[in-house]
């Protein structure tokens, strides 16, 4: 059942879009009938288009058209580009593909340090009008001086830093969670201290210098443990994970290029903690970490694939499914973690965007059927709820099915 605040959240966005006319002429008819539901558009805070630079690989094109069919009409990009935006003129070569081919709202990072090494700092005020934050996703920042010295300049600039904890001492050649299937099928493992150490120092350089402070795809339970903390405390932190984080742990794990990603899926312990977190209010936001990577490189197995899985288009049937209709979580809450929460974390407008769902539809993942050019998901198969009907984009319909 729906809480009367979604039911009066729903009743705003239709009453928003009234007068508008959409590219469907049909469009409004999603408006009147049972079947359907409208939310806010997602936002998610946390993506890869891989462009410029990688465009075999996704595009900013079809990263849009994925993000559309899951309901997502604004999304935040990460910078492990080529350029870097570590400039203003390498900034320039994305800001102008985003306004070439982007069909929803994206919204760049900037990298903390040059070209993401960790070796020199980036003119962060150089660059920061143009940005939604800074991050060097994909890579820690080891040096702790130099994030001290980021957060300082992003207290300034009133700025958010987004940080993807990882301590490359401790990887030692890992590529899955140092758990029970690694040991059992002989796979170098991944340490949770790599992932909570650096939260840890993050978080006491955050406390210290008063800056905001985003933990990216949190993994494991001490991670959640330390943020909780640290939130008692009055320090300016929120953080993220990702549906497969929720839903999957290790003892899912297949010799398969569609399980690997960074961080990994962790013991059934860190999963149950993290879900634990999404109910208390300690992990603020759902983020999809959309990594998208050739087919090619995916089929390389478990051992020899790139980090990196897709989630834009199955997100919402994934926690819709497993939480709302299992009861665990209201449907008022997910669209919280979905929507409402990254948006007033980066100071993300919702203008005139929403989405259409039809909710107790079931379809089976077939990632033959993705608008992302990537198509590694640990979901293919899995029969999910919840079909998006149409996305749209202050006003705009950018997306629309055809199962009608």
């Amino acid at each position: 059942m729906m809480s009367q605040v979604m039911k009066q959240q729903m009743n705003n966005i239709v009453g928003a879009v009234s007068g508008t006319v959409f590219s469907s002429d049909d469009a409004k008819a999603f408006f009147h009938s049972p079947e359907y539901v409208v939310f806010p558009g997602f936002c998610d805070v946390h993506v890869h288009f891989r462009e410029p630079g990688f465009s075999y690989k996704e595009s900013i094109r079809t990263g849009s058209m994925a993000a559309a069919r899951g309901g997502y009409t604004a999304v935040c990009t990460m910078p492990n580009l080529k350029p870097v935006p570590d400039s203003p003129e390498h900034l320039a070569v994305q800001a102008e593909l985003i306004r070439r081919d982007g069909l929803i709202r994206i919204y760049p990072y900037g990298a903390i340090t040059k070209m993401e090494m960790g070796l020199d700092r980036v003119d962060m005020e150089s660059i920061a009008g143009g940005v939604i934050g800074f991050s060097d996703d994909g890579r820690g920042v080891q040096d702790e001086d130099m994030m001290r010295s980021a957060m300082e300049d992003a207290k300034r600039l009133g700025m958010i830093i987004a940080a993807h904890c990882e301590d490359n001492s401790l990887l030692r050649g890992g590529y899955i969670h140092d758990g029970e299937y690694a040991r059992a099928h002989g796979h170098r493992g991944i340490c949770s201290e790599s992932e909570y150490g650096p939260i840890a120092r993050d978080l006491r350089l955050a406390e210290e210098t008063g800056c905001a402070y985003h933990v990216c795809h949190i993994s494991t339970k001490e991670s959640v443990e330390l943020i909780r903390q640290a939130k008692k405390r009055g320090v300016d932190v929120t953080c993220e994970t990702a549906p497969h984080y929720l839903v999957l742990d290790d003892s899912y794990l297949r010799e398969e290029g569609r399980f690997k990603m960074n961080p990994p899926l962790r013991s059934r312990e860190d999963r149950e903690a993290l879900v634990e977190g999404i109910l208390d209010g300690t992990i603020d936001m759902i983020a999809t970490d959309h990594a998208p990577h050739s087919d090619e490189e995916k089929g390389m197995g478990l051992e020899k694939s790139p980090f990196g899985i897709v989630g834009l288009e199955t997100a919402f049937p994934v926690m819709y499914t497993h939480f709302v209709k299992t009861g665990l979580l209201s449907l008022e809450k997910l669209i919280d973690l979905l929507a409402n929460n990254p948006r007033k974390r980066f100071h993300i407008p919702l203008g005139n965007d929403f989405t259409v769902w039809r909710l107790e539809q079931s379809f089976r993942v077939n990632p033959k059927e993705f608008r992302s050019m990537g198509h590694a998901t640990p979901f293919e198969g899995d029969e999910l709820y919840g079909v998006c009907m149409m996305t749209a984009v202050n006003g705009k319909t950018v997306y629309r099915s055809d199962k009608q």
